[in-house]
């Protein structure tokens, strides 16, 4: 009954058009007036813990870096540099954009960041190289998506936080699996650049590339920075942030100089206005979080998956399945927050490793952010090449399928996942 409660309470705040914030606030209060347990104070707790958490300070600073990469002339050059060696194949842009993507995964973790700096600064390109720009839009959007899997990811720290999980492992756990969707990107994009007879551009240079190269050297040394101080435990995941954003900061300052001082303040803000979205649902999913374990709700949930719970593939194909169904109404934080406390004691039920389920389960979630009607990340890549979004959909369809075939091999294949991390950790 508690399961009832909690979905049928959520479902109706949203319904009503309740902020998903505030939505889980109502949903913890019915489910303590179902139990007979109201009390204020225990909301008020558990609001000021869920905000109170030293990993989840790796939020803001992965933003704040996204933001100055963007701001200081890292992303550009990231491109540039892919352009310089890629861009005279057929259908040169698109792996460009999924290189790009690929790079820019490694250095913010922000998937809607990622897709709108690519698609501004590709999108003008290939409409002048006469692409099918919806096709264009949909590939950068499904590029954009691999941002939350490769590290540093916030929706990986979101996760671990949630689901008290390490984040470090999380990290590490991933690499593997957003390369693979790179390389599912690209071999879906050559099928339809050689079927669309995509154009081709000029060849660059050995001293156009090594140039290129080198005017990204500083751009493409953060990543190395970040996974290499993870890997020797130099720092943490919150470190880390730290690390990536001062960083983009002294190299858009100092070294490329596009960044400049009167250019912070809108910086700052523009990240301080995401970071108080994700921390404020954040805070309200601990109050949830609390009473679905006071209300035992976890258990409720093996019960109804019990016939799965033997056949570790099954299990992780039905939830799987139903994350996809999940993902295509709802946002891509919510989502984690909402269903990391009640489906992570479960998979522990069934034997499964939790690190190795966090992967699938955030990749699972960033693919959602490009399916409709939700899409939020299909929304930023229409807007900015402006078309019409029916037509982004369309675009985005092989790519997307492309994403989920790769989902569902690491369910029938956890060793993708579990044998690589052996290495890294």
């Amino acid at each position: 009954m508690t399961v009832v409660v909690f979905v049928s309470t959520l479902l109706g705040a949203m319904a009503i058009g309740l902020p998903i914030a505030f939505a889980l606030l109502v949903t913890g209060i019915a489910l303590m007036v179902y139990l007979n347990n109201f009390d204020a104070q225990i909301i008020a707790q558990n609001l000021f813990t869920g905000a109170d958490s030293f990993p989840l300070m790796a939020v803001p600073f992965f933003m704040l870096a996204g933001e100055l990469m963007n701001a200081g002339g890292l992303s550009r050059r990231i491109v540039e540099a892919a352009m310089a060696w890629v861009g005279h194949w057929r259908g040169g842009l698109g792996y460009v954009a999924i290189i790009a993507s690929v790079i820019m995964a490694s250095l913010s973790g922000s998937a809607v960041a990622d897709t709108a700096a690519i698609a501004a600064l590709l999108i003008p390109m290939m409409r002048k190289a006469n692409y099918n720009i919806p096709r264009s839009a949909g590939l950068i959007s499904a590029g954009g998506v691999i941002a939350p899997i490769i590290p540093p990811s916030i929706g990986l720290v979101l996760y671990g936080v949630s689901g008290n999980v390490s984040i470090r492992q999380l990290f590490l756990a991933g690499i593997v699996p957003g390369i693979l969707m790179g390389i599912a990107l690209m071999a879906t994009w050559w099928t339809v650049a050689h079927r669309d007879q995509v154009a081709t551009t000029p060849k660059a240079s050995w001293a156009k590339r090594r140039k290129r190269v080198i005017d990204g050297f500083w751009a493409f040394l953060l990543p190395v920075v970040i996974i290499g101080g993870l890997k020797l435990g130099v720092f943490t995941p919150t470190e880390a942030a730290v690390v990536a954003a001062v960083y983009a900061l002294f190299v858009g300052l100092f070294i490329y100089r596009e960044l400049k001082i009167a250019d912070l303040y809108q910086v700052f803000l523009s990240a301080a206005k995401t970071t108080s979205v994700v921390m404020f649902l954040a805070a309200t999913a601990v109050v949830s979080a609390w009473l679905i374990t006071i209300a035992n709700v976890p258990a409720e949930v093996g019960r109804l998956l019990e016939p799965f719970m033997d056949n570790k593939i099954t299990l992780m194909f039905v939830i799987m399945v139903l994350v996809v169904i999940i993902g295509t109404a709802l946002d891509f934080v919510p989502t984690i927050l909402i269903l990391t406390p009640v489906l992570v004691p479960v998979i522990k039920m069934a034997g499964i490793d939790p690190v190795y389920f966090g992967v699938l389960f955030i990749m699972n979630n960033a693919i959602g952010l490009i399916t409709p009607p939700v899409g939020t990340v299909l929304n930023v890549a229409a807007g900015v090449a402006r078309v019409p979004l029916g037509s982004v959909i369309r675009g985005v369809t092989p790519f997307l399928l492309a994403e989920i075939a790769v989902l569902f091999l690491l369910v029938l294949f956890p060793e993708l996942v579990t044998v690589p991390l052996q290495y890294l950790r």
